[in-house]
This record gives C-alpha cells, sequence and structure tokens, in this order.
C-alpha cells in the first residue's frame, strides 16, 4: 500500500474558523505573537497567555472538520496516510485521520512547566494556580517560537518513506518545518495545495510538482483525486 505523507498548516483550519497570526499583519487575535506564543511572553504574563489560550480552545471546542479534513481521512480507505501538521487544532482527529503528527503541541492537552512529559488532557480553561501531579504549574501543550520541535526527528524519518507528497495551505516559511520536503525521495510526486502559493527553495526544486491554487477545501479533494487516478 502507497505512502501519502500530508504536511498541512494553518490554511486547513481556517475554513474551519480557526485564524492565524499570520493573516493578521502578526497579530493573532489581536496580540502580538511574541506576548503569547514565546516563553519570554509566558514569564512576563503568564495570565494573559493562559487566557489567550483558553479562549483558544473554546473556539476549537465550536469548530468542525471542513471538505480538507474529511477528504484526508477518506483517502485512508486506499492508502497508507501519515498527517503531519503545524496545526495544535485536533480537526484531523475529528475527520477521522489516524496517523496525525502534531509539531507545534497540541491545543487540547496542557503539560507540567518543569516536568515536560507530564501531559493531560484539557477541554476547560487552565489558570494560575492549577498544578502537575509534581505540584509545578501546568501551561499549554503548545511548541512556541524559540522552543525545541520535539517531533521535527519522527516527521523528517516518515517523509522519508513518502510514495506521495501532499502538502496544504502552509506558506512554508517556519523552520524547521519547513524543510520537511527535504527529506521526500528524490522524484516523489509533489501536490502543493495552496489559494497564494509561494514556492520555497526547498520546494520549488521539487520535480514531478503540481500546484493546485484552491482552498484546502476544494484543492485536496483534487489532489486526492489525482493521487488516485495515478493508481489505476
Amino acid at each position: 500500500m502507497n505512502h501519502i505523507v500530508v504536511l498541512t498548516g494553518a490554511g486547513v483550519s481556517a475554513e474551519s474558523g480557526l485564524r492565524t497570526f499570520r493573516d493578521a499583519d502578526g497579530l493573532w487575535e489581536g496580540h502580538e505573537v511574541t506576548k503569547v506564543a514565546t516563553p519570554e511572553g509566558w514569564a512576563a504574563d503568564p495570565t494573559l497567555v493562559l487566557k489567550f489560550y483558553n479562549d483558544r480552545r473554546r473556539q476549537l471546542l465550536e469548530a468542525k472538520p471542513n471538505a480538507a479534513h474529511l477528504a484526508l481521512a477518506d483517502l485512508q480507505k486506499d492508502f497508507k496516510v501519515t498527517i503531519i501538521t503545524q496545526n495544535v487544532d485536533d480537526l484531523h482527529e475529528r475527520a477521522g485521520s489516524e496517523q496525525v503528527i502534531h509539531l507545534h503541541g497540541e491545543l487540547l492537552k496542557i503539560r507540567s512547566t518543569t516536568h515536560s512529559h507530564l501531559i493531560y488532557p484539557c477541554r476547560h480553561d487552565v489558570k494560575l494556580g492549577d498544578l502537575c501531579d509534581q505540584g509545578s504549574q501546568l501551561r499549554p501543550h503548545i511548541v512556541w517560537f524559540g522552543e525545541a520541535v520535539p517531533m521535527i526527528e519522527v516527521a523528517a524519518h516518515t517523509t522519508a518513506q513518502a510514495d506521495f507528497l501532499m502538502i496544504v495551505g502552509t506558506s512554508l516559511q517556519v523552520y524547521p518545518a519547513a524543510g520537511l520536503m527535504a527529506y521526500a525521495p528524490t522524484g516523489t510526486p509533489t501536490f502543493y495545495v495552496d489559494p497564494r502559493p509561494a514556492l520555497n527553495s526547498e520546494l520549488g526544486q521539487r520535480t514531478h510538482l503540481t500546484v493546485i491554487d484552491k482552498p484546502a477545501s476544494s484543492g485536496v479533494a483534487m489532489a486526492c483525486s489525482a493521487i488516485r487516478m495515478s493508481q489505476r
């Protein structure tokens, strides 16, 4: 069974109503990213950071998977599919995707500030004074700017096994995630779905590249159809 590796970014979730800071001149829901998505921001004002992610969590719980999420889940009927996402929502899982690697953490989880292996499910608001089992403050289970990306090696190893590569809804500007496509074997058929495609250096060098300049909700279906047709 051929292995489809899918790299997804904020453009997939945007059509479910989840905004990205890159859509608003560096602001994320009215906040400077440095204030809510960096270790320095956390150290300066943890109450603000907790409120920010509490608001995002509530928003996520009201959102629903869109046609792109559902099309990728449906692709599992015919192929092995692994999704590597920069998104922190659970919409791929809710759509039915079984193999999802979260590069930047998960909004519906929290973890200890001092014992990073202590991770808990979370569908509620978190406040100062909420502690892990070892007595340390809990924080969002999010990889902030300036922090290491724990799953990047797993993602690189997975990408190296791709028979097809699909890239959906990402500007391909944030590293190390943007460099993952370089791990795909030479000649791997690659589909890039984005209404405003921007070829970075790694993507521009790929052979067998198909650019689909459509939103994720319609473009993913086109890419899935092309992959299925190629196997007939």
